[in-house]
């Protein structure tokens, strides 16, 4: 039987306050490909381990910009092109009384593209991931702070990545298998 590729090492913390200065060290020796979870979110870990932009807004962004694009465009190709109806003298490209359901769709598009934009920049749904593997992970739902460090960064060595993690004095390190 063979055994399965490590996908990182983690450790785990009873506070936060380990977690985040854990995060924090990581980060100044060079470790890029690590994530930190924890039973609420922490926004001092978030930053300390470089996570601070996010694409969401430009997606939300495009999709607002899509949707009001999409509304104008479809009334004046039907009021003008498709069927045009010419009531009281108004000109066939009325564009005041477009104003109100472009702006509905303009809505619409960025509140849909804001939820699929979340889901699919943040991997979801995602049923299965390697930190699964660990038994002692089902803490972090509880009272427990993880840092994973990911066999895929490029300062990753398994022995000194171990003793680097275990210098922090965490409860546990231990290994994920992918």
């Amino acid at each position: 039987m063979t055994e399965a590729p490590l996908y990182g090492l983690m450790a785990e913390f009873d506070n936060p306050t380990d977690l985040v200065q854990a995060c924090k060290a990581s980060y100044a020796a060079g470790y890029r490909r690590m994530d930190a979870y924890s039973p609420y979110p922490l926004e001092e870990a978030a930053d300390a381990i470089g996570f601070h932009k996010t694409r969401v807004p430009l997606v939300v962004l495009c999709g607002g910009i899509l949707g009001g694009t999409f509304a104008y465009l479809l009334q004046y190709w039907i009021n003008v092109f498709s069927y045009p109806l010419n009531i009281g003298g108004r000109p066939l490209h009325s564009w005041p009384a477009f104003i109100v359901p472009t702006f509905e769709l303009t809505i619409l598009f960025a509140g849909i593209a804001a939820v699929v934009g979340m889901l699919g920049l943040n991997g979801l749904p995602q049923p299965y991931h390697p930190v699964f593997n660990n038994p002692r992970f089902s803490a972090a739902t509880k009272d427990r702070f993880f840092l994973c460090i990911e066999a895929a960064d490029p300062q990753f060595d398994r022995i000194q990545t171990q003793r680097f993690m275990e210098s922090f004095n965490p409860r546990d390190v231990s290994e994920v298998a992918d």
